[in-house]
Order: structure tokens, then C-alpha cells, then sequence
């Protein structure tokens, strides 16, 4: 390097020599004619800095560097963050040199399929070594006597910064957060009223026009199943099927008591009443969506029964309901609302299909739950989740703490999106600490 008005400098050949076989070791160089420190650092990852101090007689000081990539220079979830990543970029370093050179046997495909699943682990790492070792060598101008490159030099070195941030905070932790495996699946939901009489029947007709309005903004298609009206008005219970890629990935946040608070039309004082209605959004299982066993025919307790209610004669003289009951579990199944035995059969099926399969989700969550020994707040279904205050005009999610002061549009499907991505993103955070608590 050509120091200011002197000729070219180089650390002495011997400690070069010597020190280029350790290759963990950066070596400090303080020139006495320049008054200037010089970085030089024998690896792949070397850079040189420049900081002006009052250096007296010259001299040579070795510290500890790994030959790695300097560490992230923010907080220590960052570094944790940082050293995750690092780890994922070896493993795939790992399964780069375990590649056979004909590339066609069984395990060659496994591993390159991994490996493209991690080539944006490996983008993200690459871009963040170079980014830092440009923000290096930007250090060493920023004392630049020249006003006009220090300025540029300053420009860039929060550009860098911002990269930098950008990727620690946002791109690698969306990296490393695992893909779900619910994406594909679609949504049923039922709705059952709670507490609050025939105003909870009214509240749940008021959240099927909601869900079935969000389904429509995201063009998922959606079938009502079964419906149950209560005479005094509104719904006492109705299952949904909404069918569309990602509809259960979204929906599965609704699980659990929704609560309004408002002033029922009949009456007469102006109270204020407070009803409940309970939501359970299950996985919609179809016999094609999984290879997985959830159950074995001989655990299930078929029964052909005749339809009651109204619909004519056709229901009384025809055994066509259907009950279902898994016997290690203890969950029933009942369907009448078919007039064919085959389909209330297969809804029947249907409906216990996605029943297991949302038993085995909640006990893989409170698996890692137990593990974590936290509890996940956004799979609770025991409290309320979200109150609707019409008096207000305002809708809170107690489980993040969200309040939108916009009643009607969340009713309307739009703002209801609101407080789905506010969700997803609360799991995503609960997620990465998970693995940053193992880390």
C-alpha cells in the first residue's frame, strides 16, 4: 500500500513468512513513518483499514481473528442469528463434498434437492460477507482529508450499513424460519354460539358473512356444509369448508372465543350485552391431501340412522344419516344434511379426517411448547382471542395486543386481513426464538 508522500510499504518478509502459516492470527502493523495502523490479513476474507493515530517507534501486534467472517456488530440475537446461518452454509458445504461424481445415485438426488433448498441460505450468506468487507475498506475514508470523498464515503457507509441490517433483521430470520407444512391445505371451520342466547346466534351469522367475504376477497371457494338457524334469527351452528392454497395457513389463527360487545336490538334500556361465539378451524383432510395414517377403519364405530327435522318424507323413510365415532379418541361425528347416505357418508369421513388431524397439530405444538416451557399464546382456544366493541368501533386480538379502531371493515373481510399477518408474524418471531433458544 503507497503511504501519503512516502514510497511503497510492506511488513517485513520474515513476520509475512511466519505468520502465513496460522492462518486464525490477523497481523497489526503500526508504520512509524506514516503514523498510520495497516490491517493485513492472510485469508480469503482480507482487508485493509487505515486509522490515523500518534504511533511512535514502529512495531508489530498479533490478536486473535477467526479466519471466518467478522461477527454481525449488532445485539446478541443478531449474532445468534448470524452463527445459525453459518452453520446451515457448512452443513451445505458438507453436502457439497458428499456428492458422487456420476451425481445419479439415490442419495446424490436427496442431497441436491437439499441443496437447493438452501441455495438462498447460501445468497444471503455471500452477500452478507461481501457487504461487510466493502463496509471494511469504506472505514478507511472516512478519515480522508478530502472533503468531497469523505462525504462520498459517508454516503456509502450507511447505504452498507442498511444492507446490513436489512439482512441480519429481515432476510436471514425469514430464511431460517422452516417452511410450513400446512401451506397446501384448505380450511373448515365451524362456528358454534356460546354465551349470550339468541344475540350470539345473530353475532355468529355476523362472523360466517365475515369469513365468507375474506374468502372471496382471496378468491378461495368456500361451501356451507351444515347450518343450523335459530328461530328467534341468526345461526346456532355452521361448518365451512374453504377450499384454496394457504386459506387454512390463514384461517387457523380464528381458532378459539370471539367476543362482541353491543346492544341487541331488542333491547329497549340501551345495555350493553356481552355474547361469545366459539371458532375451531380445522385442516380440510380430503383422502388425496396426505399419505399419513390417521386412523385405522377398525377404530371406527359406523351408524346408519334416519334423518330427523325438516325435509319432507324423504327423510323419515330413509336411513340416510350418518354418526361416525373414532374410538380411541372418543370424537362423533354427525351428517344428515345430504339426502344420499354415500355422500353424508363421505362428508361424515370428511369431517373426522380433519378432526385428527388437528389433534395431531395441537399436540405437535404443545410438544414444542413443553419443550420451550412457554406457552404459545396463539394456540390457546380456552380464552377469548378477539373482542368486537361496536359502541367503539373497535376490534382487539388479546393474544398480540392489536386493537384496529375500524369495526366495519374488519367485519367486511378487509381488515381482517390486518390481524392475520400480525399473527403469522407473532408465530414467525415465537419461531425463530425457538431457535435461537437452542442455538
Amino acid at each position: 500500500m503507497n503511504g501519503r508522500g512516502g514510497p511503497q510499504w510492506r511488513p517485513p518478509e520474515e513476520h509475512i513468512d511466519r505468520e502465513r502459516t496460522k492462518h486464525k492470527l490477523m497481523i497489526m502493523f503500526v508504520a512509524r513513518t506514516q503514523k498510520v495502523v495497516i490491517v493485513w490479513q492472510p485469508t480469503m476474507f482480507s482487508f485493509t483499514r487505515c486509522f490515523r493515530l500518534q504511533a511512535g517507534n514502529s512495531s508489530l501486534v498479533r490478536f486473535a481473528s477467526s479466519s471466518r467472517a467478522p461477527p454481525p456488530t449488532a445485539g446478541s440475537k443478531n449474532v445468534r442469528i448470524m452463527r445459525i446461518l453459518e452453520k446451515r452454509v457448512e452443513d451445505r458445504k458438507r453436502l457439497t463434498s458428499e456428492l458422487s461424481e456420476e451425481l445419479s445415485t439415490p442419495s446424490d438426488i436427496t442431497r441436491l434437492k437439499q441443496l437447493k433448498e438452501t441455495e438462498p441460505l447460501q445468497n444471503a450468506w455471500d452477500q452478507w460477507i461481501n457487504t461487510r468487507q466493502l463496509l471494511e475498506e469504506t472505514n478507511a475514508l472516512l478519515e480522508d482529508p478530502d472533503e468531497t470523498m469523505r462525504a462520498l464515503a459517508l454516503e456509502e457507509h450507511e447505504a452498507l450499513s442498511t444492507t446490513l441490517t436489512s439482512l441480519v433483521e429481515t432476510t436471514v430470520p425469514s430464511l431460517l424460519i422452516p417452511p410450513s407444512t400446512t401451506t397446501h391445505l384448505s380450511a373448515m371451520l365451524e362456528l358454534k354460539s356460546g354465551v349470550g342466547g339468541s344475540e350470539s346466534s345473530l353475532f355468529l351469522a355476523n362472523l360466517l358473512r365475515m369469513y365468507l367475504r375474506l374468502a372471496n376477497v382471496k378468491r378461495w371457494q368456500t361451501t356451507v356444509v351444515s347450518q343450523n338457524e335459530n328461530e328467534g334469527g341468526g345461526i346456532k351452528d355452521a361448518i365451512v369448508e374453504v377450499k384454496g392454497e394457504g386459506s387454512f395457513e390463514a384461517l387457523r389463527w380464528e381458532s378459539g372465543v370471539h367476543r362482541v360487545q353491543r346492544v341487541p336490538a331488542t333491547e329497549a334500556s340501551g345495555r350493553v350485552h356481552t355474547s361469545t361465539v366459539a371458532v375451531i378451524v380445522l385442516p380440510l383432510m380430503e383422502e388425496t391431501d396426505t399419505t399419513e395414517e390417521l386412523f385405522s377403519m377398525d377404530d371406527v364405530k359406523i351408524e346408519l340412522m334416519r334423518a330427523r327435522g325438516a325435509g319432507g318424507q324423504h327423510v323419515n323413510k330413509t336411513e340416510s344419516a350418518v354418526r361416525l365415532t373414532h374410538i380411541p379418541t372418543g370424537i362423533t361425528v354427525s351428517m344428515q344434511d345430504e339426502r344420499s347416505q354415500h355422500q353424508n357418508r363421505r362428508r361424515a369421513f370428511t369431517v373426522l379426517r380433519s378432526r385428527l388431524m388437528d389433534q395431531k397439530l395441537t399436540r405437535d405444538i404443545a410438544e414444542r411448547r413443553a419443550t420451550r416451557q412457554n406457552l404459545v399464546r396463539t394456540a390457546d382456544r380456552s380464552e377469548k382471542i378477539r373482542t368486537y366493541n361496536y359502541a367503539q368501533e373497535r376490534v382487539t386480538d388479546h393474544r398480540i395486543g392489536l386493537t384496529l379502531k375500524n369495526l366495519s371493515s374488519v367485519l367486511e373481510g378487509d381488515g381482517l386481513q390486518d390481524f392475520i399477518y400480525e399473527l403469522q408474524k407473532d408465530h414467525d418471531e415465537s419461531v425463530l426464538e425457538d431457535m435461537l433458544s437452542g442455538a
